[in-house]
């Protein structure tokens, strides 16, 4: 039997300028639901109920933005 492997993409960006954007965004979301980011950077510690409020609410953004854009297209 012959174990295909299939590379991870999940953490990979498209846009690799946007990473500056993406992580002010991070810091500004969890400051405002109230929840500390490490400094040093290891989220190993926090709860996942908090990195995935953080990351929901980073989606919502997201989306929101794009929904704008595309309407503002013709």
């Amino acid at each position: 039997m012959e174990v295909i492997q299939v590379a991870d993409n999940r953490n990979q960006l498209i846009v690799p300028q946007a990473r500056a954007a993406l992580e002010q965004l991070k810091f500004e979301v969890a400051q405002e639901l109230g929840i500390a980011i490490p400094q040093d950077g290891y989220y190993g510690n926090m709860l996942t109920r908090d990195t995935g409020r953080i990351g929901g609410q980073i989606t919502r953004r997201l989306v929101q933005m794009a929904e704008q854009q595309l309407a503002g297209r013709p």
